[in-house]
């Protein structure tokens, strides 16, 4: 395996600086023109990459009531999983333009798909390379779909057993990909430092001989920070300009000069 992966001109590895990603996610909160304001907050408090979400509540849930499509627990809770879906998904006909809003400031474009139609409409906008999502760890077909590609991948691994990431893992390899990172990921929102088990950084790093990072779901930048101080290669962390602007990714999400500060205590680890 690659202990060192390119993503365009940026070396991700444990030579190389921290690679930062800026996870947009819901906090457009449905505006085009806020979705834009994100995207040149985040290059301005010095991330390297903006980061969306690529699926419809169509092709990532059914329109469904019953028990198993309600969310009982958590910060969603009381939520039917379509109706969360319809207010936190980015429309794709936006996703085009915030490309190359993003190519214009200078900042990486990195989406999520959640199926093979999403992954094709990725590379009908000329993506550089992919996010898999915790939750599709297990989505063989969708993974080797995607490495197919033959672009680098940043893979989350949630809850996914050592079982369950090999096997990721292999899918990945037996399509000629070795441009793969692995994300620590606490399927939690927000997840709580102390149950994030960041010591799995480094164990994932000697199982599998390739950069790992953390997908962060935490509040604050305590996790960011320390998985750095553990080997981490690539932090993500979901930012947005204000909590206040109602959505629901805004409350554990970062706001600029708090995303601006953990990149400072990052890269020189000073406060």
């Amino acid at each position: 395996m690659n202990k060192v992966i390119n993503i365009k001109e940026r070396k991700i590895g444990s030579d190389y600086p921290c690679y930062i990603i800026a996870e947009m996610s819901a906090n457009h909160a449905g505006d085009i023109n806020r979705a834009i304001d994100i995207i040149y907050a985040a290059k301005e408090s010095g991330a390297d990459c903006i980061k969306l979400q690529t699926y419809t509540a169509d092709t990532i849930t059914i329109n469904c009531d019953n028990e198993y499509f309600q969310i009982k627990k958590g910060s969603w809770q009381g939520e039917n999983l379509y109706q969360l879906y319809q207010k936190a998904y980015t429309p794709w006909e936006w996703q085009g333009r915030l490309k190359e809003e993003a190519d214009k400031v200078g900042i990486d474009f990195l989406s999520t798909p959640f199926d093979k139609t999403a992954v094709d409409f990725l590379e009908s906008i000329g993506v550089d390379f992919y996010k898999i999502a915790s939750f599709e760890l297990v989505d063989i077909p969708l993974i080797k779909y995607i490495a197919s590609r033959q672009k680098p991948i940043i893979m989350s691994t949630g809850m996914g057993t050592l079982g369950e990431i090999e096997d990721a893992v292999n899918t990945v390899l037996a399509q000629g990909n070795k441009e793969l990172c692995l994300l620590k990921c606490s399927s939690a929102y927000p997840a709580v430092p102390d149950d994030m088990n960041l010591r799995t950084i480094q164990n994932l790093k000697n199982t599998f001989n390739i950069p790992v990072g953390l997908s962060d779901h935490s509040i604050g930048s305590i996790g960011a920070v320390t998985a750095v101080a553990m080997g981490a290669n690539v932090i993500e962390k979901h930012f947005c300009i204000s909590r206040e602007i109602e959505n629901p990714d805004a409350f554990f999400s970062m706001e600029p000069l708090e995303f601006k500060k953990m990149l400072q205590i990052i890269r020189t680890g000073k406060e």
